[in-house]
């Protein structure tokens, strides 16, 4: 079995508010580095496969920060291309109970969005790799890093690599209408797809009936109603969505929802009390990734992907540093939080 999962996206160096302060607030910043693709090979490495990180960062000290935050969770970073002007930035708020946090993107003109898919040699970049997977963030930054995820998910398809995205429609990023042109064709290239309801609405076009996010309300028929659809359309191997119940910025219900074309599973759900809640559908879709990767039935990588984003809510940061033996004792029921001593 191969353990080499390859990932493509963007690295923002991130700065956050520290303990719940407001924008004006604050005059100091917490940094770290995150991104969707990143975020997942960071953690796949965490739970032992080998997760080799694809991008583009600035020859300079703050790319070259970037990439030494990935090495240190363990993270290939041996294909990131190098040049152009900037890391994308990106600022937190941190809300608490009624209160949403809040994200500023300062990513305009990063080296990702002018990059070229001359630049990476996919069959090198695919040599014995069992998976592939990408969002659609990295397609909203621009064109050329649409051509680029579809160009890797093509190359990826032919040396018979299985390909995952994650939706993740960004609104600050791009418009439905946008999202929906561009991700109707990269999606005929994925296998399994990963995305909320609000992301298979936005940039698919399906919709679930009787769901309003806004109200921390979940409906599964309607959910199992646009898995059909998409598996219709486009012949996923597996449709997977986190589910949220929202009931207020510091606490949330947290399960999931995957179906394979035959059954519908939906795991246990988790009551989370947020420290961060930033990158935990990365830890989903990585915990999942994992789980099929090593040969998991679905229910059973599913339960393993909620349980390390169930953990990853309690971590600050981008990335989630829960290790195999924390999801998997949580797995088993051990969410007490006693001291281990």
């Amino acid at each position: 079995m191969s353990k080499k999962v390859v990932t493509l996206g963007e690295i923002m160096l991130r700065l956050s508010t520290p303990d719940f302060k407001r924008f004006v607030q604050a005059d100091t910043f917490d940094i770290t580095y995150g991104g969707g693709e990143a975020n997942v090979a960071a953690a796949l490495c965490n739970y032992g496969l080998q997760g080799t990180f694809v991008s583009k960062v600035p020859n300079n000290a703050i790319g070259q920060s970037a990439i030494n935050h990935l090495r240190r969770y363990g993270v290939d970073t041996q294909f990131l291309a190098r040049g152009g002007d900037r890391l994308g930035i990106y600022f937190l708020e941190t809300g608490a109970s009624m209160r949403a946090s809040q994200v500023i993107y300062d990513r305009a003109g990063a080296s990702i969005a002018e990059v070229d898919a001359s630049e990476f040699d996919f069959d090198k970049i695919f040599e014995g790799a069992a998976w592939f997977h990408t969002t659609g963030i990295t397609p909203a930054l621009s064109d050329k890093a649409a051509a680029l995820t579809l160009a890797a998910l093509k190359a990826a398809k032919a040396k018979g690599i299985t390909t995952s995205i994650d939706l993740n429609f960004r609104k600050k990023l791009w418009t439905k209408e946008k999202a929906r042109e561009v991700m109707t064709t990269i999606c005929e290239h994925v296998d399994v797809c990963i995305g909320n309801e609000e992301d298979a609405d936005l940039c698919l076009g399906f919709k679930a009936a009787n769901t309003d996010v806004t109200k921390g309300e979940l409906n599964l028929d309607g959910f199992k109603d646009v898995f059909k659809q998409m598996k219709e359309k486009f012949g996923f191997k597996f449709i997977a969505s986190s589910l949220r119940e929202s009931h207020s910025a510091s606490d949330n219900g947290w399960s999931a929802l995957v179906y394979d074309g035959t059954d519908f599973y939906h795991t246990k759900q988790y009551e989370v009390r947020i420290v961060d809640r930033v990158g935990s559908g990365d830890s989903f879709a990585s915990g999942l990734i994992y789980g099929l990767v090593t040969g998991m039935p679905m229910a059973d990588a599913a339960e393993f992907g909620v349980a390390a984003s169930a953990l990853k809510h309690t971590i600050p940061g981008d990335l989630n540093h829960a290790t195999l033996s924390d999801v998997k004792d949580l797995m088993k029921g051990d969410g007490s939080g006693r001291v281990q001593r």
